[in-house]
């Protein structure tokens, strides 16, 4: 049984407000860059502690700290937003997240932060999101995407005056059953798809980026890897969507991974950017050339395909 809005947002009401100061934001915010946008159960027990909060109001008050993660240079509207989800030990860790967009292309290409948050979560192991806190009230493009999780039926979104369950924000929903798929985002066991015909010297954790898609609707397992000089790889992995719009590009989450450790998109800290799909069901590679068109002077760029073995 999930909870009515009407209850979730009284308890809105009941959790007395904090804020961070501006020094106790900036030393989050790197600590978080360092740690790649996620704090760890560790860290919510001893900033609990420290400042005698609740999980839920350090939730809400680690919010301003995501939007500064932003990339937003069209609507210079900065939106941040945080996924509480369970990891494989079962321990509760907030995924941070944030919007991203991309001068000069189709506003469709956008990363949102909803998105950004979840995206932060699977990629990193989480088994599931319980809680979504939001700098804004969600769009219908992020609703539908949420209501593509596992947890869709329970899954609560923390606004700062109000709380909401997805059922209330999204009623008579669309969604991965209405296509006859079984499963959904995060509830997929591992893979036991191959591909064959690929390079002993492609990356390893690539290839299992990629096999780890989420792809129901098409099939294409795919990935990018960006390599940069001095700050290690970041991988994304394509999110597929019932609605199809709402689809995460495996650039786009992999762009999303480099943000939020607080890195420029600059040739002084991008080497490289290499895409792997599926070579009967490819589709992202006009999608990821019409993201880097944004960015002067893009990276090198290499495109893999490979045959999957079912």
């Amino acid at each position: 049984m999930t909870a009515s809005s009407k209850e979730l947002s009284q308890e809105a009401l009941n959790l007395a407000s904090f804020s961070f100061s501006l020094e106790q934001k900036t030393a989050l915010f790197t600590q978080l860059k360092q740690q790649r946008g996620i704090l760890f159960q560790r860290d919510i027990i001893a900033l609990c502690n420290e400042h005698k909060l609740t999980e839920t109001q350090l939730l809400k008050a680690c919010v301003p700290v995501a939007s500064l993660f932003s990339v937003a240079p069209i609507s210079q509207f900065y939106v941040g937003a945080i996924a509480l989800g369970i990891n494989q030990q079962g321990e509760t860790q907030f995924y941070f997240g944030a919007n991203v967009e991309f001068t000069h292309q189709a506003l469709s290409l956008v990363v949102h932060a909803e998105q950004s948050a979840i995206n932060n979560a699977w990629l990193n192991g989480a088994k599931s999101v319980i809680k979504i806190a939001i700098s804004d009230a969600p769009c219908g493009y992020c609703r539908q995407f949420m209501n593509e999780l596992d947890t869709a039926d329970s899954l609560e979104i923390l606004l700062p005056e109000k709380h909401f369950s997805l059922h209330d924000l999204l009623p008579n929903a669309f969604g991965p059953k209405d296509l006859g798929n079984e499963i959904s985002l995060m509830s997929q066991s591992a893979s036991t798809h191959q591909f064959s015909g690929i390079s002993n010297a492609c990356d390893e954790t690539l290839i299992k980026t990629a096999l780890n898609a989420y792809v129901p609707y098409t099939g294409n397992f795919s990935a990018v890897k960006i390599s940069t000089y001095h700050d290690g790889d970041f991988y994304g992995s394509y999110a597929e969507n019932a609605a199809y719009s709402p689809s995460l590009s495996p650039l786009q989450s992999a762009l999303s991974q480099f943000y939020l450790s607080g890195l420029s998109f600059d040739d002084q800290t991008v080497k490289s950017i290499t895409l792997l799909e599926t070579e009967d069901a490819k589709n992202q590679l006009e999608v990821a050339k019409a993201v880097l068109a944004s960015f002067e002077n893009p990276p090198a760029f290499e495109y893999i395909t490979a045959a999957l073995i079912k």
